[in-house]
């Protein structure tokens, strides 16, 4: 695999350049200095990979070069390397199109399996921080429950809300499922609270959002 690194350390380069070459199944093709030089071996390589310094002073960072990069050559891998356990800049490279995100004090085995990783279409994250990448996904995983009428409604709310979609009034609620006129107002009234709505229009988009309308 043919691969580019960018970093603003020249030692840094070299040592790089130096573990990967030594492996059998990888050439290290071109270095670059900075984000804007990346792009430019980027463009005329066409590497498989390449390996992304995330802070490279005063150059073009990585944060920023990993967006254009991505969106210029997306058959290049992009492997930001960091110092920085951040849940933030990874989040941030991560959605710009990076396929890994890896510490530079990694092991070298570390480095190579990630490279492997990504090249072989995966992605990689270093263990420290994909345990917040899980936290992050439990978080959000847990406001969509929060935001499922099968999780905030009772049954008696679920049964009344299509109804009330379609066009029901609260007599003939009330006489298909055998309860008060005042009781089906009641629910209506919880109905709308829960979800936060305010009119009837905003009920039945909701319904049919949810694919309420049939159950």
């Amino acid at each position: 695999m043919r691969i580019v690194i960018a970093d603003d350390h020249a030692v840094v380069r070299s040592g790089f350049s130096m573990i990967l070459n030594y492996q059998e199944d990888m050439e290290v093709v071109a270095t670059a200095a900075d984000g804007i030089e990346a792009h430019l071996m980027v463009a005329k390589y066409k590497p498989d990979i390449l390996l992304l310094d995330l802070s490279m002073p005063p150059g073009e960072s990585g944060l920023i070069a990993t967006g254009k990069i991505n969106e210029d050559f997306p058959n290049t891998k992009i492997l930001v390397l960091t110092m920085y356990e951040d849940q933030e800049y990874m989040f941030h490279v991560l959605k710009s199109g990076a396929s890994g995100y890896i510490l530079k004090n990694a092991p070298d085995e570390e480095l190579l399996s990630a490279i492997r990783t990504i090249y072989e279409g995966g992605t990689y994250i270093h263990p420290k921080m994909a345990t917040s990448l899980v936290k992050e996904f439990i978080k959000k995983d847990q406001a969509l429950v929060d935001h499922d009428p099968f999780h905030v409604l009772s049954k008696r709310e679920l049964e009344i809300l299509p109804l009330v979609a379609k066009g029901y009034g609260n007599k003939d609620i009330a006489e298909k499922l055998f309860i008060s006129v005042k009781t089906v107002e009641a629910h209506k009234a919880k109905i709308m609270e829960k979800l936060d709505l305010k009119s009837r229009p905003e009920l039945v988009e909701y319904a049919l959002k949810k694919k309420l309308l049939d159950f």
